[in-house]
């Protein structure tokens, strides 16, 4: 182990953004003696983390809730490989504000590779050198205190009840208003396996990299690296678009978009993000780590009655009734269906009304600028309206606290 002394460990911590008096709770996974014994003198001397426990098993189920989860919680991968990547598995996907270490005498890029995509955000290789300990430390603790100063973005999801209901167009036309007329900090994410729309609706040209190409490296989750994914259009949205084609075609890691989400809101006021149509794993992952659902439909027989079946789905999924909100798009006065016909159907109000004047919406699309092209149209008032209720609301609410896999660990 490299003997590097007290203060050139707090100097190094402190040059790379760790606050010294602020410790990071610790809790070990089958680590062996001599590494948990190496962790208690740094921990003594450095101050920077605060052991909790250190358990020997790989559990394979999630344990009774008992208060909040520690910061990092280090699994050892040479007892039992398997055992260990199941492990990281549980606690990345319960436990997203949970970062995991994985420590391992081997040093092979497969092994490396295993475990980060099991979850794990570091890997430290035995016997562990204090310096890359710090280094990973400082970066856990930058991420906390900038998470800590910013706070967090209200994550706000859109999703159509059947093809066609505009929902780009609305998540692109408020992400503008939001950040041009409001001077909200505000990132758009389109989140379509293939062919998304946002990029094309703002006029946006030649994306390098898509939202699931970050999803794939959230190891490597940093202001820089997050800079190559970033689309920035004139009013001053940021938008991370979809595959060009049918790029995203491999599978996330567990409790990758979460993690990516956490990794995004301490950076931004609000973000919106652009659903595909769908009841699925990945869109249920993102409903869930959201905090406002709007689910938009048109006045139509089959859309109203998709909009049933989702929110019972929804529903069953244990998503809460009151985090989805019904937006009815394309609305007319004298249509077939009306209000009262459709907020009886769906059992409950309607959230908002976007009124339909298609021609000034298509024209918004062609320019690629909403903010200039909706102007005072009666749908551009309802838009500024709507974003104007929703720019207002201060920050969200306060998480629940953490429970599960790791709940029984931290005491």
């Amino acid at each position: 182990m490299s003997a590097m002394t007290t203060n050139d460990i707090l100097k190094l911590s402190l040059g790379n953004g760790l606050p010294a008096s602020d410790a990071l709770s610790v809790t070990g996974i089958g680590v062996d003696e001599d590494t948990w014994r190496f962790l208690t003198v740094f921990a003594d001397t450095t101050r920077l983390i605060r052991l909790l426990s250190r358990v020997d098993e790989y559990l394979d189920r999630e344990g009774p809730d008992a208060g909040h989860t520690p910061d990092i919680c280090l699994v050892d991968f040479d007892r039992n490989r398997r055992a260990a990547a199941m492990a990281a598995e549980r606690i990345h996907s319960g436990n997203p504000g949970t970062a995991v270490f994985a420590i391992s005498a081997q040093s092979q890029p497969d092994a490396i590779l295993e475990a980060m995509r099991s979850g794990c955000s570091e890997y430290l290789s035995k016997p562990i050198q204090r310096e890359q300990l710090v280094n990973a430390l400082a970066r856990i603790g930058s991420r906390r205190k900038e998470k800590k100063e910013q706070g967090d973005a209200h994550v706000i999801a859109f999703i159509g009840s059947k093809g066609g209901c505009g929902v780009t167009t609305l998540v692109t036309q408020m992400g503008a208003i939001l950040a041009n007329s409001y001077s909200r900090k505000t990132m758009v994410v389109d989140l379509h396996p293939d062919f998304g729309d946002a990029a094309l609706y703002l006029k946006l040209n030649k994306p390098r990299y898509h939202f699931f190409e970050l999803c794939e490296n959230t190891h490597r989750l940093d202001a820089d690296f997050l800079q190559g994914f970033l689309m920035q259009h004139s009013s001053g949205l940021d938008l991370i678009p979809a595959p060009e084609g049918s790029d995203a075609t491999c599978e996330l890691p567990p409790g990758a978009i979460s993690q990516t989400f956490d990794f995004l809101r301490p950076r931004y006021e609000f973000i919106l993000v652009d659903l595909p149509v769908g009841l699925n794993e990945k869109n249920l992952e993102l409903i869930r780590c959201c905090d406002q659902l709007y689910l938009v439909t048109v006045a139509e027989v089959s859309a109203i009655r998709n909009v049933v079946r989702q929110t019972e789905y929804f529903t069953r999924s244990d998503i809460p009734r009151e985090k989805i909100q019904v937006v009815l798009n394309r609305h007319q006065k004298r249509n077939l269906i009306d209000d009262a016909q459709i907020e009886k159907a769906i059992q409950q109000k309607i959230h908002w009304r976007v009124p339909n004047h298609y021609p000034q919406v298509v024209k918004t699309i062609h320019e690629g600028d909403p903010v200039a092209q909706l102007g005072n149209s009666e749908v551009g008032r309802s838009l500024k309206e709507w974003a104007g209720m929703i720019g207002k609301k201060s920050g969200t609410d306060e998480k629940k606290k953490d429970s599960g896999f790791l709940g029984r660990w931290n005491r």
